[in-house]
């Protein structure tokens, strides 16, 4: 990506990964993502805010080159936000090009810097929550924000164009050649489910951070992924409204059936809800983008993991879907389990011990042996009736 002026002397040096489909050889990447980096031109000092992964090092350096050919002394400054390696994976060969360049970063992320990339310690400044460093005309402040994703993470606020440079936090795997966002409602499917895949699981610290960050005037948020905010209260305003303890009047289904049974199941207990008020997403897992089903826990007030019963235990694709349930931590306040069985199992039960982290009320089982019949029928309808008083006692369904 070419380098482009945010504010005077304030430059987006970052990259563009068009083709890349999977991050952590996890999380899905329908759009591709960028890493952003950026170029704080000061008066006496200049300082580089994160670099990017090391697989595009060269267009980097390259942008970097730009920059000297307009006239940049060097870097005397190099703030590492998070020690995650699509952030620092050019920082060893931008010390090799700046050797006189210091590191900023918390004492946390010196740690991790040193075990990932082998940085040496003398090359450290550690900065403590609140401090500032000054270029000359333009200030640096930096915000401690522990568990946004990573223990070590912190904020960068530039306090002159009040410029939030939050790394990973606000971000969204998005790849664009705009700058900023222009069109909310394409960038909200992206924002939601970079959301949902890394920063749910920490939602309540993240409570307390939008708190904070509700004291500093910010007019532009320039994430580490994705295009920047120039109107903050969009990016802002979805935050506190995902991290809160809100629920929709919503129940989720994660399912695979295999001959049939799960399935009409499925199907009765939505039909069942769905005749109560109750809005139902079903979600079949053997075909589904697993990032759409973070996407759908973030907001839904009770979930049911279908399962039919592979040898003695659930289908290991639910069960997969199960364990990442259990790692993202959504605030759904129910959940349960439903399924079949040919002679036996324990599907139930392991699928119950799978999602241990979830805060929620689990509801009865509904297990059957083949294909459902009257009394399994009757069953889902008393899950129905038990899920729909649920959703009254949280204010969400008549």
């Amino acid at each position: 990506m070419v380098v482009r002026e945010i504010r005077k002397n304030i430059y987006s040096i970052g990259v563009v990964d068009w083709n890349r489909r999977e991050f952590d050889a996890l999380i899905p990447l329908p759009d591709g993502t960028s890493y952003n980096s950026f170029i704080i031109r000061g008066s006496e000092k200049t300082a580089l805010i994160d670099t990017v992964d090391s697989a595009f090092e060269e267009e980097l350096i390259s942008n970097i080159a730009t920059l000297i050919r307009m006239g940049l002394d060097g870097i005397d400054y190099i703030v590492v936000n998070h020690a995650e390696q699509d952030h620092s994976g050019a920082l060893p060969m931008l010390l090799e090009l700046f050797p006189m360049a210091t590191i900023v970063t918390t004492e946390k992320c010196r740690v991790l810097l040193e075990k990932l990339l082998s940085i040496p310690d003398g090359k450290f400044k550690i900065v403590e929550d609140g401090e500032t460093l000054s270029l000359g005309d333009k200030t640096l402040e930096f915000i401690h924000a522990p568990w946004v994703h990573w223990p070590e993470t912190m904020l960068t606020f530039e306090r002159e164009d009040g410029i939030l440079f939050p790394c990973d936090l606000f971000g969204s795997h998005y790849a664009t050649s705009e700058l900023f966002v222009s069109d909310e409602r394409a960038l909200y499917a992206p924002a939601k489910r970079y959301y949902a895949e890394i920063m749910m699981p920490f939602r309540t610290q993240i409570q307390k951070h939008l708190e904070r960050l509700s004291e500093f005037d910010i007019k532009i948020i320039a994430p580490s992924h994705g295009p920047f905010y120039d109107r903050p209260e969009i990016i802002l305003n979805l935050y506190r409204e995902w991290v809160s303890d809100d629920l929709q009047n919503r129940v989720l289904i994660p399912y695979i059936s295999m001959h049939g049974s799960t399935g009409a199941m499925v199907k009765h207990l939505s039909d069942l809800l769905i005749a109560r008020g109750i809005d139902v997403l079903q979600f079949d897992i053997s075909g589904g983008d697993i990032g759409r089903l973070a996407m759908e826990l973030v907001d839904c007030a009770t979930i049911v993991i279908a399962t039919p019963t592979v040898l003695f235990g659930p289908h290991p694709k639910v069960a997969y879907a199960a364990f990442l349930t259990n790692a993202l931590k959504p605030k759904a306040r129910v959940a349960t389990v439903i399924g079949s069985y040919g002679w036996g199992g324990k599907a139930v039960s392991d699928i119950v011990a799978m999602i241990h982290n979830l805060k929620a009320e689990l509801l009865d089982p509904v297990y059957v042996n083949g294909y459902p019949d009257e009394s399994a029928i009757a069953d889902l309808g008393k899950l129905a009736d038990q899920i729909l008083e649920k959703h009254r006692e949280f204010g969400i369904a008549e």
